[in-house]
């Protein structure tokens, strides 16, 4: 099968909205302990630019977890690379690049509050609400609702492929003429 990429959110649709996010999380953590934690690979990018808008003193943190293999969930959450401080007593934003079936999150939050931090929010660059299999998550900061198709660039991948992409794109697929 050949693959191609149809554009979704332009570079500047998703540099916008990066900039709103960083106003807001200023705004909202004023005066607080922020730490951001990472969800590799994909979440660096976003990670990367959001806390350069972040108009606060921030310390960084990257956790791993692997849910997927190729387009699909795999259901299973798998911890890849934990973290290397603790996060006792700070207000931890998750920072991801895609919500979809909420699976990911839901145990990261469990897992972060059992950890004692002394607050658990997630801000992500892009939400699939409809592909949602955990209901009760809640999303603090969202870039954009974007529709169940599946996308890459700015650190999201397909294979490991156009995770450098400035944009949000549409993997498509299409038979090659032999």
């Amino acid at each position: 099968m050949k693959e191609s990429v149809k554009v979704l959110l332009t570079e500047e649709e998703v540099d916008k909205k990066i900039d709103e996010l960083g106003a807001q999380i200023t705004k909202d953590y004023a005066g607080k302990k922020l730490h951001l934690i990472c969800v590799l690979k994909g979440g660096a990018p976003f990670m990367c630019e959001l806390a350069k808008r972040i108009n606060l003193p921030l310390t960084m943190d990257f956790m791993s977890v692997a849910s997927y293999e190729g387009t699909a969930s795999t259901g299973h959450i798998n911890l890849k690379k934990d973290l290397d401080e603790p996060v006792e007593g700070l207000d931890v934003l998750v920072v991801e690049d895609i919500i979809d079936s909420g699976r990911t999150l839901s145990h990261l939050v469990k897992l972060l509050g059992d950890r004692k931090a002394a607050s658990v929010k997630l801000c992500t660059l892009l939400d699939k609400p409809e592909r949602r299999v955990v209901k009760d998550i809640k999303v603090d900061y969202c870039g954009f609702n974007i529709p169940d198709a599946f996308v890459v660039g700015y650190g999201l991948d397909y294979n490991q492929r156009y995770r450098n992409l400035p944009y949000i794109g549409v993997v498509e697929f299409e038979e090659e003429n032999s």
